[in-house]
């Protein structure tokens, strides 16, 4: 089973092809994935390939094409009209009919009804499993930063910070930083007398994977809530998930996401281990491929 990805470049949405090609991979051992830049598939070389040899655009053939993002979706469909034996598989709520595709997976957030083409999910997918190594007591804290819809708030995350730290006085507690948090906030935090109680770890400090390693390990993982993506990814380690209020600056399908978790009490704003809701089943990605395989 060979998957050819059609990629726009953007790490999070190779994050989501790649959590759907690793739950084929648990189902079939030799699925194989091929990676391919939207700027080596030009949209004349592929209507040209429509009526012309096609051997020379993939190692092999493809039973499955995925997309995510907005730029590979038309080429994925005409890949779909070359490559007719293969499923075409849109990983959004896709810019073109939904019908000119196999399957569309989009997140409940997006308000797109399931139907025979659409596997509606609880978020994006990702490439995490729980690999059921979590420590008893060990938490780590992920801060992001302002986005289009968040305002970095310093004195709410510091006191958040303190929060945690002051609740959970017998818990090992790592913290972590985005990208986006703002430069000079880890010097102030370290100025801060529980500081000493943190194992401090900056995200220009850490390898790549750190994060996913750190997620297999803590017990409880307290999330600011502008990072939507890495809420679902600690569900879908099996953490026990808290969520940081932000200042919101607008509300939209991304909020109302963090919203509809907190309502289902998948996560909440409790800052103490032990009022933490018990850890979820996100296998998203394992049950998509459940449907579309069987």
């Amino acid at each position: 089973m060979h998957i050819v990805y059609v990629s726009d470049g953007k790490a999070g949405h190779r994050s989501q092809a790649l959590g759907l090609f690793q739950a084929m991979k648990r189902q079939q051992a030799n699925a194989t994935f091929e990676e391919v830049s939207i700027h080596d598939l030009p949209i004349f070389s592929l209507i040209k390939a429509l009526s012309s040899s096609k051997k020379s655009l993939f190692k092999q053939a493809p039973d499955f094409i995925f997309g995510v993002g907005s730029h590979t979706h038309f080429r994925v469909w005409l890949l779909g009209k070359i490559f007719k034996k293969a499923k075409t598989i849109i990983l959004m709520k896709p810019n073109l009919p939904i019908a000119l595709f196999d399957y569309a997976v989009i997140p409940e957030h997006d308000g797109i009804p399931a139907n025979g083409r659409v596997i509606v999910t609880r978020g994006a997918l990702n490439p995490i499993c729980n690999e059921n190594r979590h420590q008893a007591s060990r938490v780590l804290i992920a801060l992001g930063g302002s986005s289009k819809r968040h305002q970095w708030n310093q004195e709410k995350v510091l006191l958040s910070v303190q929060q945690i730290v002051e609740n959970n006085p017998a818990s090992e507690i790592v913290l972590t930083t985005s990208r986006r948090t703002p430069a000079g906030f880890i010097e102030i935090l370290k100025q801060q007398s529980f500081a000493k109680k943190l194992q401090i770890c900056p995200v220009e400090q850490t390898p790549q994977g750190w994060i996913f390693e750190e997620m297999q390990k803590a017990e409880a993982v307290w999330v600011t809530e502008d990072s939507v993506s890495m809420i679902f990814e600690a569900l879908t380690a099996g953490c026990r998930v808290g969520v940081i209020a932000m200042d919101r600056l607008k509300q939209d399908r991304i909020t109302n996401a963090v919203d509809m978790l907190l309502q289902k009490k998948f996560i909440t704003n409790a800052f103490d281990i032990n009022l933490l809701p018990e850890a979820q089943v996100f296998q998203e990605a394992d049950r998509v491929v459940h449907q579309f395989t069987k």
